[in-house]
């Protein structure tokens, strides 16, 4: 016999864009893609074709146009929320609704040293994401994060005093090129509901400011003996600048650059100190992951 032991189903790659007009005559932009996923009474649309309790996609969609109209999209855990909040307010046998919003990047242009009005240049890849899973009579459960940060910084990294063994050919570095493309989470104490998480809505973009310039700070500064150190480091640094933060993660994969024995033309020096040129490696890579919890602190979302 079988069991449809989970199952949930929603909208994904809603792309949505909204301006915002100020009393000044600036405008503010606002890019980001939903995704939303439900769970509740739902297991007959799977078990019996009966699709009576089946929420449409579609209808999920249309709903993240609406809401985005009728309300703020920043901080971007606020529109989360909301969406989620929506979901469990307006159909009962929904009982968890997920939100993940992903925040694309928008830089105002400056011209002639100053801010421009209305124009804008996406100047990196990186994206502030949120997850928000809001649970009913349980709150809602909000992780803010940063994804596809590229850093590299050409010297101030060390590598050395690593288990040795009969497989092991990397020699130990005391000076070495670190580049890896930053993904962090934070995981924030449950809120009540949406009413708690309006409360105090600059401590989301204040949590983001603070941990980008942790992150990018430490970084460059550290002189770093390992990515593990030095990722341990910013996590704790964030612990203490956010204190409704329960725990952090940090996902960050090791870009290699692997110097070039140009030995072989004519003696060329280009190893060691001398090294100048370098060969940039897509794969392998390391890839280096934690959690750093706050003492006390409840289970992550």
């Amino acid at each position: 016999m079988a069991t449809l032991s989970y199952a949930r189903y929603g909208k994904d790659n809603v792309r949505l864009y909204k301006v915002q007009r100020n009393d000044d005559g600036t405008q503010d932009v606002t890019e980001m893609t939903v995704c939303t996923l439900l769970e509740g009474d739902i297991a007959e649309s799977w078990t019996k074709s009966d699709n009576a309790n089946i929420v449409a996609t579609d209808t999920q969609k249309q709903t993240v146009y609406i809401m985005a109209k009728l309300h703020p999209v920043t901080p971007p855990e606020l529109f989360a929320s909301i969406l989620g909040d929506h979901f469990l307010s307006t159909y009962s046998h929904i009982h968890v609704a997920h939100v993940t919003v992903t925040v694309h990047k928008w830089t105002r242009m400056e011209v002639d040293g100053k801010p421009h009005p209305h124009s804008f240049m996406r100047d990196g890849v990186e994206t502030r994401v949120v997850e928000a899973v809001a649970r009913r009579n349980k709150g809602i459960a909000i992780r803010s994060g940063i994804k596809g940060l590229l850093v590299l910084k050409s010297t101030g990294s060390q590598f050395w005093g690593f288990h040795r063994d009969e497989f092991t050919r990397l020699p130990e570095t005391r000076d070495r090129i670190l580049s890896t493309e930053v993904e962090a989470g934070w995981n924030w104490r449950n809120f009540s509901g949406l009413d708690e998480v309006k409360k105090d809505l600059s401590a989301f973009n204040q949590a983001w400011s603070d941990a980008r310039k942790i992150t990018l700070e430490t970084f460059a500064t550290e002189n770093s003996p390992s990515v593990q150190n030095t990722m341990y480091l910013m996590s704790e640094k964030i612990l203490a600048a956010v204190p409704r933060v329960e725990s952090v993660e940090y996902s960050l994969p090791n870009k290699h650059y692997f110097e070039i024995d140009l030995s072989w033309y004519k003696g060329l020096k280009n190893t060691g100190a001398d090294a100048e040129v370098y060969a940039p490696q897509s794969d392998p890579n390391g890839l280096i992951q934690c959690t750093v919890t706050r003492k006390g602190a409840s289970p992550k979302l």
